[in-house]
């Protein structure tokens, strides 16, 4: 491209069209890319920069079309889309892979003694509070009290319930026991993200219009962003939770494995990571980031304001979070 860039590019959206599956998923491969996290601090503020100039009308001298979108992409990978702050480094999505991994790996190669169980389904669901925190949708504050709440609500929760889930298993085969940490996690998260998230549901979520007019703050919003966060959240640990379990049974049995047990971890941690680096950004992709409902959807007393300050709308938008 010659001469100066274009202001004309929309870098307030993906690069794709995030109304189909594919435009999502190619979205997310790029925010989810775990070499993201590697990126120095001054590599993240010099793509803040060249974002927020963008948008203001200012254009960095000799920048590409292609190097401007890198920078949106480094961008929306490392700062919160609704506060604009630089998210905990753990929490951003680019590090689930090499964290999920490490954690998942572990669950599924100790899960055999309840302290294992114990330890592993805090350190996962701890892990969880603080990517359910990190991507929570809105910018309302949240207070020390409030988090210190969540938090011990939503761990407590899921390590309950994976040690009900771990009872029930000792009489179902041991192919079956394999399974408990995925039970385990997909219950765990249908307590942890409501519980990290739970202001959401008592303030609601700021909705904007289709030009990005704040219309209000709504919790029935809030229930469809958490519900497909959930739904998203399962679907990233079918593939690692369900298919190494079955490839481990069957290499467990080898004499290779037999001799050298100590690489039991290591291999379940490589295939665990395999999965995600997959399954993370195609489960992300089941529903835009960028959700909607119907105004009929929301609050009575919002419809009426909505219905007041912008006649017109009849869908709102809203930032699901992840």
């Amino acid at each position: 491209m010659s001469g100066e860039l274009s202001l004309t590019i929309n870098i307030k959206e993906p690069r794709w069209d995030q109304g189909t599956f594919m435009g999502r998923a190619k979205h997310f491969f790029m925010v989810t890319d775990p070499r993201n996290v590697l990126l120095s601090s001054d590599t993240l503020e010099e793509a803040r920069v060249i974002v927020e100039n963008y948008r203001a009308g200012t254009v960095k001298p000799g920048l590409t079309e292609d190097e401007l979108w890198r920078a949106k992409y480094i961008y929306d990978s490392a700062f919160h889309p609704d506060t604009g702050e630089k998210m905990f480094v753990i929490g951003r999505m680019s590090a689930q892979v090499p964290m999920n991994m490490s954690i998942t790996g572990c669950m599924l190669t100790f899960y055999r003694t309840t302290p294992a169980v114990v330890f592993w389904q805090w350190v996962n669901q701890s892990f969880n509070a603080v990517v359910n925190y990190t991507n929570r949708s809105g910018d309302a504050p949240i207070t020390v009290n409030q988090l210190g709440a969540a938090y011990v609500s939503a761990t407590t929760g899921a390590v309950v319930t994976a040690l009900g889930l771990k009872s029930l298993a000792t009489r179902l085969p041991p192919i079956v026991s394999r399974f408990v940490p995925f039970a385990a996690v997909a219950a765990a998260n249908c307590i942890n993200i409501p519980f990290m998230r739970q202001r959401e549901l008592k303030y609601g979520i700021p909705v904007m219009d289709e030009n990005d007019n704040r219309l209000g703050e709504s919790a029935n919003a809030a229930k469809q962003a958490i519900v497909q966060v959930v739904v998203s959240r399962i679907g990233m640990a079918v593939p690692a939770m369900a298919i190494p379990p079955v490839i481990m049974n069957a290499l467990e049995k080898r004499a290779f494995m037999k001799r050298f047990p100590i690489l039991n971890a290591p291999v379940q941690v490589g295939l665990v990571g395999l999965c995600l680096v997959f399954a993370t950004p195609l489960c992300c992709a089941l529903f835009p980031q960028k959700s909607s409902m119907s105004v009929s959807g929301l609050e009575a007393d919002l419809q009426e304001r909505i219905r007041q300050l912008s006649p017109d709308t009849t869908t709102v938008y809203f930032n699901k979070g992840l």
